[in-house]
Formats: C-alpha cells, sequence, structure tokens
C-alpha cells in the first residue's frame, strides 16, 4: 500500500531537513521527483546523491513567494511527466522575533513562505493533480498551540491548517485528498537554535523525552501521500512525541 511507483511528486522547499528526508523516501518507494527550491546548486547536489534506477529525478529554482516561479516550476512538472500525483510544501521560514521587534517586511516575509507560498503551489498544481492524488501541506505544532517568540511563524501554520481543510470541499470531487502534518521539535537545521538554546526544557516536557527526526516525519507524509491513506482527508497528523496533544 505504500508503492509509489511511476507516481509524480513535487516538493517545495526541498533542500530542508524534512522535505529531503522525504524526497529520499519518496524515491525509495518509486515515485519521480521535481525538486524545486531556491538554491539551485544545493538542490542539484542533493538531486544528485539520490541514485534513479527507474526513478526520474527534475529539479527546478523556486522562490515560493514569488508566483511566477511557482507556476513555471508546476508547469515544468506537468511538461516533463504529463501531471502531477502528490504535493509536498515543505518551503518555510522560521525566525525567531518578537512581535515589536518585527518590520513589516518581516511580517510580510515570513508570510510570503510560510502561507502565500502554500497558496501558489496548491493553486498551480491544483488542475494538474489526477485523480488519486493527494497534497501534504507541511503545517506545524505552532498553528494549534502558538508560539513564544515565533507570533507570525505561528499564525501562518494555523492559516494553513484551515486552508487545506477548505481545500477538500474543492479536491474531493476530482478524487484528490488534503491533509496535514504538524511536526513539534524535529531535528533539522531551521530548529537549530530553539534547540541549543531550550532543548533540555523542550525534552523534559515531551513524554518520550527526545527530538523527533526528518525520517519520522517523511514516514507520516508518505503514509497520507499512499493508497493507504485512500480515505483520509482533511486531517491534520501531529508528529511532536507526546510534548501536545489536540
Amino acid at each position: 500500500m505504500f508503492d509509489l511507483a511511476g507516481k509524480v511528486a513535487l516538493l517545495t522547499g526541498a533542500n530542508g531537513g524534512i522535505p529531503r528526508a522525504t524526497a529520499e523516501l519518496f524515491r525509495r518507494l518509486g515515485a519521480h521527483l521535481v525538486l524545486t527550491d531556491l538554491d539551485t546548486a544545493a538542490l542539484d547536489d542533493f538531486a544528485a546523491s539520490l541514485p534513479e534506477g527507474q526513478v526520474r529525478i527534475v529539479t527546478a529554482r523556486m522562490d515560493v513567494t514569488q508566483r511566477d516561479q511557482v507556476d513555471e516550476a508546476v508547469a515544468l512538472a506537468g511538461r516533463e511527466f504529463g501531471g502531477i500525483d502528490i504535493l509536498v510544501t515543505g518551503a518555510g521560514l522560521y525566525v525567531e522575533q518578537e512581535v515589536t521587534a518585527m518590520s513589516d517586511d518581516d511580517w510580510r516575509l515570513t508570510l510570503g513562505v510560510n502561507l502565500d507560498g502554500v497558496f501558489y503551489a496548491c493553486r498551480a498544481a491544483m488542475p494538474l493533480l489526477r485523480r488519486g492524488g493527494s497534497v501534504v501541506n507541511i503545517a506545524s505544532m505552532a498553528g494549534h498551540r502558538g508560539s513564544v517568540r515565533h507570533a507570525h511563524y505561528a499564525a501562518c501554520k494555523a492559516a494553513v491548517l484551515g486552508f487545506t481543510r477548505s481545500l477538500v470541499h474543492e479536491l474531493s470531487p476530482r478524487g484528490v485528498r488534503a491533509n496535514c502534518v504538524s511536526p513539534g521539535i524535529i531535528a533539522t537545521p531551521m530548529t537549530e537554535g530553539i534547540m541549543r538554546e531550550n532543548g533540555a526544557a523542550l525534552i523534559a516536557a515531551t513524554p518520550m523525552k527526545r527530538f523527533g527526526t526528518p525520517g519520522e516525519v517523511a514516514s507520516v507524509i508518505a503514509f497520507l501521500a499512499s493508497d493507504a491513506a485512500a480515505f483520509v482527508t482533511g486531517e491534520t497528523i501531529h508528529i511532536n512525541g507526546g510534548i501536545y496533544m489536540d
């Protein structure tokens, strides 16, 4: 049921810790990959590290805050593969700032990456998503409980949850599902700062007494993308070791 052979998966923010782990797992499960991110050199190096075999891997530069770049990368997937089966919106920006220290530009950039980018990618991909397809948006525990000194990030992730539930009504008649994953503290480059400063307290507050790994998030994304979750839509799966239980 976790066989993704022949499926086409487009990932945004594919240089990030969770999207990389997801791309690696998708490749092992047989999916063709369209990997997008800002840093094309790093993206190409990552793609080269994934043995293709029967899997094709295409890379494209994408700034998710720029609608035209998102549209072009999605169109590339259409030209190369004829359609898309899986969309994973992994691009993210996580900056620590108190509200009173946020400039207008700080606010807009965070919303641009974490919310506008999800909207642009979903809107562009929807006409190309094939029946049986799946959208998996990466939200966050912050979208459910808030986050100290990350109000802009938390606001975006809360909006992603509502946006995804709304997508269900437009995608379901076409046989496409939409779900979210909400990771807690996952050991990635994006969370190095918070782990360094508050790691001990966070581990103490986590029933499983450790941080999560990108691979543990990737496995849940793969489940939601697969036929094993064929009747799952509009849901959010928490991956946080028990630190937050909804």
